[in-house]
C-alpha cells in the first residue's frame, strides 16, 4: 500500500473540504486511492445526512431572478439547520443557482425535478450533484422546500438578511417602482393583490365584528349595514396591495403608484424562511 502522506491526505481534503481525519481514514481504508476515497467518503456522508434527516431547519435562504426583459421570474426557499450556513457564500450560490435555472430553463413542477436540471454556475454538473457536493462537506440537513415561477414580467427583491423575498407579477414594467412594490410588500406583508382575492369567509367574519361593535356603540340598526360597509375599506387598505398606502409615499396607494408608472400589478409571491 502507498504511504499516506500528509501531502496526499491534504489534497483529498480540499477536494472534499471534510476534515484531515476523516480523510485520511477513507484513503487508509481505500490502500490510498484518491478516487476510491472519494467514494467513500460520500457514501459515509449519505448515511450520516439519513440519520440527521428529522432535524429542523428553521434556517436558509431567499432566492429571486426578476425580468421585464426577457419576462421571467422565479423565487425558491432553501432550508438548512443555522444561520451561518444561511449566510454561507456557497449555500448562497447554490440559492441563486436554483432560481437562475428555475427562472431561464424549461420550468420544473417538483423541487426534485430543479435538482435534476443543469446548474447555471458549474457547467457539466446538476443542481442535485452541486447541492449534495456542499451538503455532504456542511454536514447540515438541506432541503428545498418550495418554488414558483412566473412566466411574465417581473420585479424582485430579497432582504438584505435573505429571509424574506418578493417576486411581482407586472404588466408594461417599470424595473424601479417594481423593485420599491417588492419591498413595500416585504415591510406591509398584505394577503393579497385585490379585494376579490380576499377569502370571502374572512371578509364575512371581519363585516360579523364591525357590525357588533357598531351595535355596542348604540348606532342604529338601519344604519349599520352601510357603516360596515365603510369600515370594511380600512380593512381591505391593510390587506390588499393594491389598496394599501404605499410604504414610500403613504400619500398615495400602490395602486395609485403602478399606475402613475404606467404599470398593472397582476400579482405577487412573498415568502418567508420558516412561515407558510
Amino acid at each position: 500500500m502507498p504511504e499516506i502522506t500528509a501531502a496526499v491526505v491534504k489534497a483529498l481534503r480540499e477536494r472534499t473540504g471534510l476534515p484531515m481525519m476523516d480523510c485520511k481514514r477513507a484513503l487508509e481504508e481505500t490502500g490510498g486511492d484518491q478516487e476510491k476515497a472519494v467514494e467513500l467518503l460520500r457514501k459515509a456522508g449519505m448515511k450520516t445526512m439519513e440519520k440527521r434527516a428529522g432535524r429542523e431547519t428553521a434556517f436558509g435562504r431567499i432566492a429571486v431572478v426578476a425580468n421585464l426583459q426577457p419576462p421571467q421570474g422565479a423565487i425558491i426557499e432553501l432550508r438548512c439547520e443555522s444561520a451561518p450556513v444561511g449566510s454561507n457564500e456557497e449555500f448562497v450560490q447554490l440559492a441563486q443557482d436554483l432560481a437562475q435555472q428555475l427562472a431561464t430553463g424549461p420550468g420544473a413542477a417538483s423541487p426534485e425535478q430543479l435538482l435534476a436540471q443543469s446548474s447555471p454556475s458549474q457547467p457539466g454538473t446538476t443542481l442535485k450533484h452541486q447541492f449534495d457536493e456542499l451538503n455532504h462537506r456542511i454536514r447540515e440537513v438541506f432541503r428545498l422546500h418550495r418554488i414558483a415561477r412566473i412566466d411574465g414580467q417581473c420585479g424582485g427583491y430579497v432582504h438584505h438578511d435573505g429571509a424574506k423575498g418578493v417576486l411581482l407579477h407586472v404588466e408594461n414594467g417599470n424595473a424601479t417602482v417594481a423593485k420599491d412594490i417588492c419591498m413595500h410588500i416585504v415591510a406591509m406583508r398584505p394577503r393579497c393583490t385585490r379585494v376579490e382575492e380576499l377569502d370571502p369567509a374572512v371578509v364575512e367574519k371581519e363585516r360579523e365584528i364591525l357590525g357588533e361593535a357598531a351595535r355596542r356603540e348604540g348606532k342604529p340598526e338601519k344604519i349599520i349595514a352601510k357603516m360596515v360597509e365603510g369600515r370594511l375599506r380600512s380593512f381591505y387598505a391593510e390587506h390588499c396591495l393594491v389598496d394599501q398606502p404605499f410604504a414610500k409615499d403613504p400619500a398615495k396607494t400602490v395602486g395609485q403608484v403602478a399606475e402613475e408608472a404606467g404599470m398593472r400589478i397582476l400579482g405577487f409571491v412573498h415568502w418567508e424562511i420558516g412561515k407558510e
